[in-house]
């Protein structure tokens, strides 16, 4: 008759030991990272009603050019500014851009100030079917006289788009980069942003595909300002509790694994017990 096969033996206590070396390690990285996502949340929130507030502020002057080099313009981003110049004609560049509207392009101007400084304005959205004719179709033309521009300020968005590098010979813009147009454009005194001209609507827009092509540019006026999109991507919730749902795991885990060597000792004294 076969012999029933012998118990398992518990772990030793040194493996039981880098068990728990890794599980405590799994269970403070895990928690770490939840604790921060729960950080980079509540800052997110603030950013959220930061920009929520100064988009809904009344325009203020442009600072002037001489405080240009040290404006923070990140801790300004999305504020309404109000400035007034002469169109630089001839300097216009168009930036690729995919909007509400479907696909087109940006079209920025520089604005020439007063005290010497140039912005580069963008001054609003065109569709592709806009794209050959368009030179020819600028109503800013020659005009030299005196604009007024009231819109958002922005960041530079500098390199290109995804695995796409602006080239400034050709005339590609995949970006609104301001140093690299400035220099492409001859303006030696740019401003290091971009204003974004208009206020965004909350007007509907067609839907892209809903309009042909065609029936798309004939529905200027073009370019369209007032199409910045302001939202921010903010899961830090859900990337918080899937943290800590990693770090509860890592318990009930460590729970499970104390109960199996309890029971593998308790089976083993049992089998080591004299009979009576």
């Amino acid at each position: 008759m076969p012999h029933p096969p012998a118990p398992r033996r518990p772990h030793g206590a040194l493996t039981l030991a880098l068990l728990a070396l890794v599980g405590v390690a799994l269970l403070l990285g895990f928690v770490a990272l939840g604790v921060w996502q729960v950080e980079r949340r509540a800052w997110k929130l603030d950013l959220i009603a930061r920009v929520d507030a100064r988009l809904h502020a009344p325009a203020q002057p442009l600072p002037p050019a001489s405080q240009w080099p040290g404006l923070d313009v990140a801790a300004n981003t999305y504020t309404p500014m109000r400035l007034q110049g002469r169109w630089l004609p001839g300097k216009t560049v168009l930036t690729q851009a995919t909007t509400e509207l479907g696909a087109g392009f940006w079209v920025l101007t520089p604005l020439q100030l007063a005290d010497g400084g140039q912005v580069l304005v963008n001054r609003g959205f065109i569709p592709q079917a806009l794209r050959r004719q368009w030179p020819q179709q600028d109503s800013i033309g020659a005009q030299d006289g005196t604009a007024t521009v009231a819109g958002l300020l922005r960041a530079s968005e500098p390199g290109g788009g995804f695995l796409r590098r602006n080239d400034p010979a050709a005339q590609r813009w995949h970006s609104r980069d301001v140093a690299a147009i400035a220099q492409a454009q001859g303006l030696t005194h740019a401003a290091p942003f971009f204003i974004d001209a208009g206020i965004p609507s909350a007007a509907p827009l067609p839907a892209p595909g809903a309009m042909s092509e065609a029936a798309l540019a004939a529905a200027g006026p073009w370019p369209r300002p007032g199409m910045t999109v302001v939202r921010f991507h903010n899961s830090h919730l859900s990337y918080a509790l899937t943290w800590f749902t990693l770090a509860a795991l890592v318990i009930a885990a460590a729970v499970l694994v104390a109960r199996y060597e309890l029971r593998l000792r308790r089976t083993q004294r049992h089998h080591h017990a004299p009979s009576p």
